[in-house]
C-alpha cells in the first residue's frame, strides 16, 4: 500500500480489525519512511458493478459516492458512523448478490430509500427530495402527507 503522505510504496500493517458484521477489515498502517500512520479499509467485491444512469450513461459503481450521498442526508442526525457503514455495506452486498453486473441508478436509489426509511425519517425525506427531484414546497408536503397516510393505515 502506497503512503498517502510521502508516496513510499511499501507501508507496514500495524493492526487489523474486522467491523461488527465482518464485511470489512480496517487496517492501521505506518510508513517506514515518513512514519505517518493511516487507516485503510478492505472489503470483498463479488463483481464489478456498472451503474446505468437515467440518461443511459454507464459508470463504474462508486461505493464512496453512495456513502457521501447517505452521509449528506444524515447530516446532523443522531446516527453513528458504524450504522452508516453497516447500511452502505448492506446495500452494496445486496446489489452484488443480485446477480446483475449492470444496475439502474433508480434501483440503487430505491435501496437507499428503503434503508433510510427504517433508520431515520428525516434523512429519508432529505434523500427523497433529491431522488424524486422535488421542485417546490408542495412536493415536500405531498410526500410527508403520503408518509403520514401510510402510517395511519398500518
Amino acid at each position: 500500500m502506497k503512503c498517502p503522505f510521502c508516496g513510499f510504496a511499501d507501508t507496514q500493517v500495524k493492526d487489523s480489525r474486522p467491523n461488527e458484521d465482518n464485511t470489512m477489515i480496517r487496517r492501521r498502517r505506518e510508513c517506514p519512511k515518513c512514519h505517518a500512520r493511516f487507516t485503510t479499509a478492505e472489503t470483498v467485491q463479488l463483481r464489478e458493478l456498472v451503474v446505468i444512469k437515467k440518461n443511459g450513461d454507464r459508470r463504474p459503481f462508486d461505493r464512496d459516492k453512495l456513502l457521501r450521498s447517505i452521509v449528506l442526508a444524515l447530516r446532523k442526525r443522531d446516527v453513528t458512523i458504524e450504522q452508516v457503514d453497516q447500511l452502505v455495506n448492506n446495500i452494496v452486498r445486496h446489489l452484488e448478490q443480485s446477480g446483475e453486473s449492470e444496475i439502474q441508478s433508480a434501483e440503487i436509489g430505491r435501496h437507499v430509500m428503503q434503508a433510510l426509511l427504517t433508520l431515520d425519517k428525516v434523512a429519508y425525506i432529505r434523500y427523497a427530495s433529491v431522488y424524486k427531484n422535488f421542485t417546490s414546497t408542495h412536493d415536500f408536503e405531498d410526500f410527508v402527507k403520503s408518509l403520514t397516510g401510510r402510517r395511519k393505515k398500518v
